[in-house]
């Protein structure tokens, strides 16, 4: 609770401080299911603005008259511009949905099969198309540990160990 409470007043913060890019990537080690579960924050704008540049189509999240295609044109952007490696291998995510939340989108993601956590290799370079005044902020955790990290334009790669 105390977390979600930090989140929002960082992102309330950010909103009002605002030309700021960011987004927040919480990626957690699910050991009862055995996945690593991606949630992914982004200001509303901002995604929309950077989806339109790959569509004929205008693009608005909150009104989308075609949801199916908003969920596919966000999860294709998301696969593009994320990529995980995991204990060495590489991993893909598969798109589970998203939602909106004030001014931002959750969108969120899982990768199956993955019973222990060692490393984390991730290759972002989420909405670098859009500013390059974006940043990326991780939250990592897993086997009991958390990292947190920020990767700014135009590095694109960090890894985590646990």
């Amino acid at each position: 609770m105390a977390n979600s409470m930090v989140q929002w007043l960082t992102m309330a913060f950010i909103a009002l401080m605002h030309p700021f890019y960011v987004s927040v990537i919480d990626i957690n080690h699910n050991t009862k299911e055995s996945t690593v579960e991606v949630s992914i924050r982004i200001f509303t704008p901002d995604l929309e603005q950077t989806l339109q540049k790959y569509s004929t189509t205008k693009i608005d999240i909150a009104n989308s008259k075609d949801k199916a295609l908003l969920d596919q044109q966000i999860s294709n952007y998301i696969n593009q511009k994320i990529q995980l490696k995991i204990n060495g291998q590489p991993a893909t995510m598969n798109y589970i949905g998203h939602e909106i939340q004030m001014e931002s989108v959750w969108v969120y993601a899982e990768v199956p099969k993955v019973a222990t956590l060692k490393k984390l290799d991730v290759n972002c370079n989420l909405l670098y198309d859009f500013k390059d005044l974006q940043s990326n902020i991780f939250h990592v955790k897993a086997n009991g540990k958390e990292q947190s990290y920020k990767l700014d334009y135009p590095k694109t790669t960090t890894s985590f160990d646990f």
